[in-house]
């Protein structure tokens, strides 16, 4: 399946946040927790990536503190 965007459209923001008007969807990006920018028109963008980790149950914020993974290369000669 190809994404069209990256970032989520109007219509799935308001899908999300059962809110129509513009204002009533940032505060329930903000009383969810829900991390987002705002257009220089001041619409939301929430990244399509984070979306669906919140919606899974994923705490992206969580993902960012784990260790770093580093490739173990001792083997190779």
């Amino acid at each position: 399946m190809a994404l069209s965007s990256e970032i989520l459209t109007p219509d799935e923001i308001a899908e999300i946040t059962g809110c129509g008007r513009r204002s009533d969807q940032i505060q329930w990006l903000t009383d969810n927790a829900w991390t987002f920018h705002k257009t220089k028109a001041g619409n939301p963008i929430v990244g399509r990536l984070y979306a669906r980790l919140k919606l899974t149950g994923i705490n992206p914020a969580t993902m960012a503190t784990m260790g770093k993974w580093v490739p173990d290369f001792s083997s190779i000669r």
